[in-house]
């Protein structure tokens, strides 16, 4: 009799359960623990007027004052597995916009709130990130919000709006979830029996900042590629990647329009010779880096001249710019790191398209990621020239020392770095940290140090919270790895029965390639037989030395307790933080 395989999806689970075949132990679980939670009809009518009549008086921080727009039943149909009551509101002083999402009558009792993106500014809500085979979500089980995070539209939404850039930085998720509990308990007469986030980039550093600052507003946590150290991400990383890039890398200030030295037309052939001179590393030959660290990458073998001048090869220039770009930001003035070593890591050449035009004359992506957050970094002084009103453009962006320590000066505000997780973890709270190892926009590199910092602080992080790092994945999804799987299943488990997550199984589906990931440090390796397409024939190994590739940088003191994270208010127009 054939054995069955450990890797099923969460319907075959329930699915095996009834047949009384054995499950993985968080399917099992999670599944038991699901049947105890029974399923809660709606106890109100899904109008506005029933919505306008609540009492939410002194809900929301800050007195923030709750309004609903908009309220409607929307009927179970072919892309809707059951009838929800949708909602629409706004919690003051500012604009923070809130959508929410409720079983008209299969709630089981559980509230997960979505996190949101880049500099959000949007409040669809869609299903949690991550979440794939989720039987809950599947079956529209979950009461689920989110948040525009207090604006929406364009770069400058701060300059008018000062409590935006405070419902930005960590409010306007803590104030969405005050009132989203207490619609919960209004709506159905009981109030949540756990409560959940999940989200990634932006959505990730919202996750990390709840866990920091508000340690009981949720039971589990799901944190993907947070972009926690957002003043240096959306300045020196960003902007160091386009700069680099240029005919006069170093040089300050540069011309607007200077010659890029290499085109996205480019990277084709540096990621064919970074794949082959690193890919065979852990084992198996499948165009996947499964640690971008071990790869030692000679960047001067993409030269002409090194090469017999092989088609599509670099010229020494180039090839130089494809080491800078590697090895990340450094200050002009004494060469200190301003972010950790290798912040652009082997394996994700073929994303770098976010640094480099197509053509000469055109512009990087990766440029209008620093103009637009220099509006927000430099707090009540959004202007190169107030007089003027002149903005700010990457040219003017200082990598001395000094012009590094002053312009992430406002990350007391925005930074979600705090190590300093204890509360969290004496309340009960589980986190799951996620990030993938081929990353364009937010660099793995600072995941880890988190991971490292808050691990020495709290000494056994086991015992609340797991990382995991997805090889070849890119930013949230995509890339050439396994990039599809299912977090939200071992969270609820975890919190509900404490059945702590440890192998994960990642689909690409559009490769075929299937792989379990393990928590940090522990990775996959081929078992020597079998497709290495498969998942079941991987097996966990931890390595038995630490990568030498640092994550220290000038930024390191952001990393620590003593990097307070400050509490803003509007006062006259402007931002006041203590």
């Amino acid at each position: 009799m054939k054995t069955l395989k450990k890797h099923v999806t969460q319907a075959a689970c329930l699915a095996l359960l009834l047949q009384g075949v054995w499950l993985p132990a968080s399917a099992a679980a999670i599944t038991k623990r699901a049947a105890g939670l029974a399923a809660v009809p709606a106890a109100m009518a899904c109008t506005l007027e029933a919505f306008q009549g609540m009492n939410l008086n002194g809900v929301a921080d800050d007195n923030g004052q709750v309004s609903f727009t908009a309220v409607s039943l929307v009927p179970a149909s072919s892309s809707n597995p059951s009838a929800y009551c949708s909602v629409r509101g706004v919690v003051g002083p500012g604009v923070n916009s809130i959508v929410m999402k409720l079983p008209m009558s299969n709630w089981t009792q559980r509230y997960v709130q979505n996190g949101c993106g880049g500099e959000c500014g949007s409040d669809s809500l869609g299903a949690p990130t991550q979440s794939t085979g989720c039987v809950q979500v599947n079956n529209g089980e979950l009461v689920t919000a989110t948040t525009n995070m207090g604006h929406t539209g364009a770069s400058t939404w701060i300059v008018n709006n000062p409590w935006a850039g405070i419902d930005f930085a960590y409010r306007g998720v803590h104030v969405t979830a005050q009132v989203a509990k207490a619609v919960i308990t209004n709506f159905y007469g009981k109030s949540a029996a756990y409560s959940y986030f999940d989200g990634c980039s932006d959505g990730g550093r919202e996750a990390l900042m709840s866990a920091q600052r508000y340690p009981n507003d949720f039971n589990g946590i799901a944190a993907g590629a947070p972009a926690n150290n957002m003043d240096v991400q959306n300045t020196y990383h960003h902007g160091n990647r386009v700069l680099t890039n240029q005919t006069t890398p170093g040089v300050l200030p540069i011309p607007a329009r200077n010659t890029y030295l290499l085109l996205q037309g480019n990277l084709a052939y540096v990621h064919s010779k970074v794949v082959a001179a690193c890919d065979a590393i852990d084992g198996v030959t499948d165009g996947i880096i499964d640690d971008p660290r071990n790869c030692k990458f000679n960047t001067n073998t993409l030269v002409c001249t090194n090469n017999n001048n092989e088609a599509g090869c670099l010229s020494q220039a180039q090839a130089d710019a494809v080491a800078r770009i590697h090895d990340g930001a450094r200050s002009t003035t004494d060469g200190q790191r301003l972010e950790p070593e290798g912040s652009s890591q082997w394996g994700s050449e073929l994303d770098w398209t976010l640094y480099m035009p197509a053509a000469q004359g055109g512009s990087a992506q990766g440029e209008s990621f620093v103009t637009s957050w220099l509006y927000k970094t430099f707090l009540n002084n959004p202007y190169k020239d107030a007089s003027t009103q002149t903005p700010r453009t990457l040219n003017d962006l200082d990598f001395s020392t000094t012009g590094f320590m002053s312009t992430v000066a406002s990350g007391t505000m925005y930074s979600a770095t705090n190590p300093d997780l204890r509360p969290f973890a004496g309340a009960g709270g589980k986190l799951i940290l996620w990030h993938g190892w081929a990353d364009q926009h937010i660099s793995p590199q600072g995941t880890l140090q988190y991971w490292e910092t808050m691990s020495k602080l709290t000494k056994t992080p086991d015992t609340f919270a797991r990382f995991y790092l997805f090889p070849g994945m890119g930013h949230c999804g995509g890339g050439l790895g396994p990039n599809t799987f299912d977090l939200l299943t071992p969270l609820m488990a975890w919190v509900e029965s404490g059945t702590a997550p440890n192998e994960l199984v990642a689909n690409n589906t559009s490769t075929g390639v299937s792989r379990p990931v393990y928590p940090y440090p522990t990775v996959a390796r081929y078992a020597g037989s079998g497709s290495t397409n498969d998942a079941s024939n991987f097996v966990p190994y931890t390595p038995t030395t630490a990568s030498d590739v640092s994550t220290s940088s000038l930024g390191n003191y952001l990393y620590t307790p003593l990097f307070k994270q400050a509490a803003c208010t509007v006062n006259g127009g402007q931002i006041s933080c203590n």
